[in-house]
């Protein structure tokens, strides 16, 4: 059994955001941060005041975490980025809508005092004494506070406050991890206050004292308990007075928080088969227990049901079994061949969310060299007359301008250009597409055509298939390639612009080149002969894709792994030290990175011979590094071991904060069953003969920070999670468990009165009721999981009365 809690972001625009530049305008960008730890960054959108991001991540969390703020910056070349507001969401606020935040929240202007982050370790004890009690203090160390020095540290010092009496610590220079190890002593007195108030503050030479955070413990509890010991965490100072919004603008957010309790894989397998016994026996079978899942299925949510559905029938190895199990229930209630799978059904979402998962490598590979070419080439690229401004083109020559006629013919070369190398790229690309997607491809034309078997329908199973790979996949990333990952950044108006007419292009040719098609814009027809060129490429394309011999899905039903061998690869700064101690003339030196399934390694360039840097099963711990010790951001470090055993540790540098958690992310999933995982670790360096974080001068020292090793981002590639997928349908499923029994009860009437035909074997209402049945012992099982043993973190925070 294991408690998991992920969040659910999309971060969809901005409003009335002040502006920042000196041309009236900003550059805003958001940050992500979880308890203070940044783990997001959308890109920039440039010269706007009303941003539009649409962007959406999930990150997986420990059930510890406290709070998820969102910063929305404003990007400056020449100096430090300007914070225009934030939005605050606490867990519990979270955990108090069930459906997640919806909607738009004014930005709060960021007080440094009430930025705080980090927990301090205190041990409290009441002594027993003559004529009183006396109460202990035991200022012991903290961790993670947050840098308020240009040098990315603090100098942070302990006030503790009890009736009336203040007491100090000594500073600790440079440190955000420091220890104090000291003891203060306080008289108590009948009638006196009943809290004792500890205070961590950044000591200033010059300007004043910056605060840290608080702790506020309530004496007659630890009198009662006669000593507590633990880690607390730094709250914000609540005695300020809020200062007041919306005149920062608005941020239009959505963020869900799950919590799961996933029990062992041997209580989801009655579930799993009973649903694979579904998938197996097809339309043929008695319940048709899917079609029920989807008759009952909200919208809202039915792109989630398909994603979670999909990702169980794939660890089973029976997704395209399951796929083609929607494509006939889609096929057995279609009349109207243009209508199909035009619908948002479970077999259309499915079907994207299969095509993410299983082809988005492929998808990378056909699309991103003329996704690349659109951004590098930057040209004015307009169709419609209405639309055309000649100023926003130059000169063609030295001393004219360009008419309009030249701007729309220029622009229809250079959309030509563009789909005709889209076309001979995907024409060439058949042998690169995944097997198991040309085998589901072929699966749908298969069933279309027997479904619509007349002359007249002679490209419907053609535009089936289209209607996933150009429609739902290919188009959609051409106009967004940001959501895709083909880009980092969004494209600009002029880009956006190009992107938007080649996707419409592309629309045009997937649903070949029908009247109806052309009718709609008739200012694309410049493009049309392009256009009639990609149908006959696109029908050809189709054919061979679909021609896959049945010893190739003999070989796919033997191996269904979408899992491949490399994870994750990319440019990355590799430390390198001539000398003793890590920044001895030190510096990075820029490598490729490969990261697979068994080892991550480097080489000089992509296509270079790669040398293995450190083996899987080696990785100890993947985390972040403190930005003084290098004085870079961006910075992690692999801690592992080595052919001897003797523990070792590699610095990697990376571009930018969406890049290092991206690749601190993937380190962990493949490690994370590894023996010997760290508990804690050292966010410094070990620089002359201390570290550089807490200043202990045993290189062998316990770490001061935990490690978060289940901090991680859910990208398209993770490997499958067999039984999260099960236990997210079995919530959902239990959610619809009323609809459920009535559906039952409906099919056990019909039988009676002999209005359902049974099949062989089950009858309908007999499948639906071992679902049920399937349900209630889960149910059992997750009530007798409630008291389970305790949480098996290497460090605990105490929840404190504030």
């Amino acid at each position: 059994m294991a408690k998991r809690s992920s969040l659910s972001i999309r971060i969809v625009e901005g409003k009335n955001l002040p502006a920042k530049d000196i041309t009236g305008s900003s550059d805003p960008y958001c940050i992500v941060k979880v308890d203070g730890e940044p783990i997001l960054r959308t890109a920039t959108v440039w010269k706007t005041l009303c941003p539009f991001w649409g962007e959406e991540y999930q990150v997986h969390l420990p059930p510890t975490f406290h709070a998820v703020a969102f910063y929305v910056m404003d990007e400056d070349a020449l100096s430090r980025d300007d914070v225009i507001g934030k939005v605050c969401l606490t867990r519990d606020t979270l955990a108090s809508l069930p459906k997640g935040f919806t909607g738009w929240a004014h930005l709060t202007e960021v007080d440094r005092d009430e930025e705080v982050q980090g927990e301090i370790h205190l041990r409290l004890e009441v002594l027993p004494g003559t004529p009183g009690c006396r109460l202990r203090c035991f200022v012991l160390e903290a961790r993670d506070l947050a840098p308020k020095d240009r040098n990315g540290a603090s100098d942070p010092f302990v006030r503790v406050r009890y009736n009336g009496r203040t007491q100090e610590t000594s500073v600790v220079k440079k440190s955000c991890y420091p220890r104090w190890n000291e003891t203060f002593e306080f008289e108590l007195e009948e009638g006196a206050t009943d809290v004792l108030c500890v205070e961590a503050w950044d000591w200033d030479l010059v300007s004043r004292n910056d605060f840290l955070g608080k702790v506020v413990v309530s004496v007659q509890r630890v009198r009662a308990a006669q000593q507590e010991e633990g880690w607390f965490r730094l709250q914000p100072d609540q005695s300020k007075s809020q200062r007041a919004e919306g005149n920062l603008g608005s941020l239009q957010l959505e963020v869900r928080l799950r919590d799961e309790t996933v029990l062992s894989s041997g209580c989801y397998q009655p579930l799993v088969q009973l649903l694979c016994q579904e998938v197996k026996l097809g339309t043929q079978g008695p319940g048709q227990l899917i079609a029920v899942i989807e008759e009952t299925t909200s919208t809202e949510c039915r792109q989630e049901v398909a994603t979670n559905l999909l990702k169980l029938f794939l660890g089973q190895g029976l997704a395209k079994e399951f796929l083609d199990l929607l494509f006939q229930l889609e096929l057995g209630r279609t009349n109207e061949a243009n209508t199909l799978f035009r619908s948002n059904s479970l077999a259309s979402k499915s079907m994207e969310s299969f095509l993410k998962v299983a082809g988005m490598r492929y998808l990378h590979g056909v699309l991103g060299p003329i996704i690349d070419r659109v951004f590098e080439e930057k040209k004015y690229v307009e169709l419609d007359p209405s639309k055309v401004e000649v100023k926003d083109v130059g000169c063609s020559g030295l001393h004219r301008q360009q008419s309009e006629a030249e701007v729309l013919e220029q622009s229809a070369q250079t959309l030509r250009a563009h789909l005709g190398a889209l076309m001979s790229a995907l024409c060439r690309s058949v042998r690169a597409c995944p097997a198991v997607v040309r085998a589901t491809f072929r699966q749908l034309f298969k069933r279309v055509r027997e479904r619509f078997p007349d002359a007249q329908h002679e490209n419907v199973p053609f535009i089936a298939v289209t209607s996933f790979l150009c429609l739902r996949f290919f188009s959609p990333a051409i106009m967004a390639p940001k959501l895709f990952h083909l880009r980092e950044r969004h494209a600009d108006a002029r880009t956006s612009r190009t992107l938007l007419l080649l996707a419409k292009a592309v629309q045009n040719v997937a649903n070949m080149d029908t009247p109806v098609s052309r009718a709609k814009e008739a200012w694309m027809e410049p493009l049309q002969p392009t256009v009639r060129q990609g149908v006959a490429q696109l029908k050809d394309f189709i054919t061979k894709l679909v021609d896959i011999g049945e010893k190739e899905e003999l070989d796919l039903q033997r191996s269904l792994s979408l899992q491949a061998p490399l994870v994750k690869e990319g440019p990355l700064f590799i430390h390198r030290t001539k000398g003793k101690g890590p920044l001895a003339s030190s510096s990075f030196k820029k490598f490729h990175f490969s990261l697979t399934t068994d080892a991550l390694s480097f080489a000089k360039t992509p296509s270079s011979k790669k040398s293995a840097l450190i083996k899987l099963a080696n990785i100890r711990a993947a985390e972040k590094v403190e930005e003084k010790s290098f004085g870079s951001s961006h910075v992690m470090q692999v801690i592992y071991t080595d052919d001897m055993g003797r523990p070792q540790t590699a610095y990697l540098q990376c571009k930018c904060v969406n890049e290092l958690n991206q690749w601190l992310s993937a380190l962990r999933k493949v490690s994370i069953n590894n023996a010997g995982l760290l508990a804690s670790y050292h966010p410094g360096v070990f620089r002359g003969d201390r570290w550089s974080c807490c200043h202990q001068k045993d290189r062998t020292d316990q770490g001061c920070d935990k490690t978060r090793s289940r901090v991680t981002l859910q990208e398209w590639n993770d490997p499958l999670d067999h039984d999260l997928e099960a236990q997210l349908i079995y919530r959902h499923l239990l959610s619809m468990e009323a609809t459920l029994r009535e559906k039952h009860r409906e099919l056990s009437r019909g039988t009676e009165v002999g209005t359902v035909p049974a099949g062989p074997g089950e009858a309908p209402e007999d499948a639906l009721a071992a679902l049920l049945g399937v349900l209630q012992d889960l149910q059992a099982s997750h009530r007798s999981s409630l008291p389970g043993p305790p949480s098996s973190e290497p460090h605990c925070t105490l929840e404190l009365q504030t």
